[in-house]
């Protein structure tokens, strides 16, 4: 099997069973993604991160014991390249902020469409990250309310006109395919913007360049 073609290797972390095991079946029907493990709480997705080490892990934000926050701060500490995507539901979006924080890697509603689910993990698997854009209309109020008096840095790089279109696209939820289309560039191009933009900017991946995007205003709320 090529390098193309190797899995992706995931674990599931829910507090529900039937949540855990419709996801898993549901996974197991895509042949580049492989369940490894599943378990109930934030302690369970640490231990089993440790053992496993996998590629991605879908968590569950609200959990009884060691919520889903507290578990991506411990494991992204250790293991920086194992991918996280929190499962939200609507009624936890005060905790987005905390998630930008402890350093997800995808943000997805738990309504969210198998095929998006599918296509979200492989892409965070690659070391991008995926924003459900309703969760990205939520970064911007919150961030514009927190930010409301934000002074922006001196001494600051300038981005070039077509870095200022890249990073607004990606303010939308874009992906680097979308991003392309839209512009009429290639998407290599844009990998090279994108690297660009986050050294300007002093940003380590997508989500920091978004919230440094509407905490300096460079994108209209």
């Amino acid at each position: 099997m090529g390098e193309s073609e190797s899995k992706i290797r995931v674990i599931i972390i829910d507090d529900h069973p039937l949540v855990r095991e419709g996801l898993k079946k549901l996974l197991e029907l895509e042949k580049r993604i492989e369940i490894v493990d599943v378990a109930g709480d934030g302690q369970g997705a640490i231990n089993i991160a440790r053992k496993l080490k996998p590629d991605v892990i879908l968590m569950d934000i609200n959990m009884p014991g060691t919520n889903g926050i507290e578990a991506t701060r411990v494991i992204k500490r250790e293991f920086p390249s194992i991918g996280i995507i929190a499962l939200t539901a609507h009624e936890e979006e005060e905790f987005v902020l905390e998630l930008v924080r402890a350093g997800v890697s995808g943000y997805v509603l738990k309504d969210i469409v198998p095929d998006k689910l599918v296509e979200t993990i492989k892409t965070v698997a690659q070391g991008n990250s995926v924003i459900d854009p309703s969760i990205t209309n939520l970064l911007f109020n919150e961030v514009n309310r927190l930010s409301k008096y934000y002074q922006g840095r001196e001494g600051q790089e300038v981005l070039t006109n077509r870095e200022m279109d890249i990073l607004r696209s990606m303010t939308k939820g874009f992906s680097n395919k979308e991003i392309a289309g839209e512009l009429l560039i290639s998407e290599k191009t844009v990998k090279n913007h994108i690297t660009s933009i986050f050294r300007k900017i002093k940003v380590k991946d997508r989500t920091q360049a978004v919230l440094y995007a509407i905490k300096h205003h460079l994108v209209e709320l």
